[in-house]
């Protein structure tokens, strides 16, 4: 069995310490790093701090049984993506149903066999990587997985609001003072994202990140206003921050263009495009994208960090309140 690498992380609950330290034996001798838990709480507290890359949960455990372990990991943006094999002594088919529709991937019964269990969960962590697709910057999900979780949504017919956020002058920023404090920016608006999604306890939230300073976020309709308005005042908040003093100072940043003219451009705002399908009727993917790119074009000709929604169909947002959704 080959190694992970870099030492995936795997997280592991049983609460037998007998069969805890032969299993983490096991897993650390094949190059994984692991994360033991006696109980479900010590689970759930894991898998939302340590940020496993695969959860091996025993079903029957004191406290939170496996499955409510599994269903609170698949509630939270933060752990719905981790893959989940059960183990446990229960055969049954019923049982072995009970664990795959409450989320798990992968149902193992005691005693099993270590190679099999080793190379199921070589196959589920190699699963996870090719469907996240994740940023190597961010972490989060990429165009791959956006346009999967975009496309099952639409044919499930689910209403859902669609925040498509852009960062106004990044690229100026990025010129000016270079790659790693650009990168460092997008990893700021990406925990944004997550913190204000986390606020809202938006459970159906998902969010991913397009590619450079493009970012996008999922969630029901009706928190999505108030998601995005947080996300504004966030940005607008920690942004002068990213800038040195003095330009902070100044309110813009002064860059060389490619005809050696100095030009000048204003602090880092957000432009975020919100299309709620619930208010506009949208039928497949490419439709919701054009409308999205259209009130974003829209949002960039507003001066300031701007929420811009569409009302009555295609209308304009208003400019006298352009953090406000129209």
């Amino acid at each position: 069995m080959p190694n992970e690498t870099p030492a995936s992380r795997i997280l592991l609950a049983e609460d037998d310490p007998h069969i805890r330290e032969i299993l983490a034996f096991q897993l650390q001798r094949f190059g994984y790093d692991v994360i033991e838990c006696p109980d479900g709480d010590v689970a759930i507290a894991a898998a939302r701090s340590r940020a496993p890359d695969l959860a091996l949960l025993d079903v029957m455990m004191p406290g939170l049984d496996g499955y409510e372990v599994c269903r609170r990991m698949r509630a939270s943006f933060l752990t719905r993506h981790i893959p989940i094999i059960f183990l446990t002594a229960k055969a049954e088919r019923d049982d072995r149903m009970a664990g795959l529709n409450g989320g798990a991937n992968d149902y193992v019964v005691k005693p099993f066999d270590m190679p099999e269990l080793l190379q199921r969960i070589h196959n589920a962590l190699e699963w996870s990587r090719q469907q996240r697709s994740a940023s190597p910057l961010t972490g989060l999900p990429g165009n791959l997985t956006i346009d999967h979780e975009i496309k099952g949504r639409l044919e499930r017919k689910e209403p859902f609001a669609l925040l498509n956020i852009d960062i106004d002058s990044f690229k100026s920023f990025n010129d000016y003072y270079g790659y790693a404090r650009g990168d460092g920016t997008i990893q700021a608006v990406a925990t944004i994202l997550v913190e204000s999604a986390q606020e809202f306890e938006a459970a159906n939230t998902f969010i991913g990140h397009i590619g450079g300073d493009d970012f996008v976020v999922l969630c029901n309709t009706d928190v999505a206003e108030a998601v995005a308005e947080r996300i504004v005042r966030e940005f607008d908040r920690v942004a002068p921050g990213l800038y040195d003093p003095v330009d902070r100072e100044r309110g813009h940043v002064e860059v060389l263009n490619r005809r050696h003219v100095i030009e000048r451009f204003p602090l880092m705002t957000l432009t975020i495009a919100l299309v709620s399908t619930d208010r506009y009727e949208i039928s497949h993917q490419a439709e919701l994208n054009d409308v999205a790119q259209e009130l974003k074009e829209h949002g960039k000709s507003i001066s300031g960090s701007v929420v811009v929604g569409e009302r009555r169909g295609r209308s304009d947002a208003r400019e006298d309140a352009p953090r406000r959704v129209a």
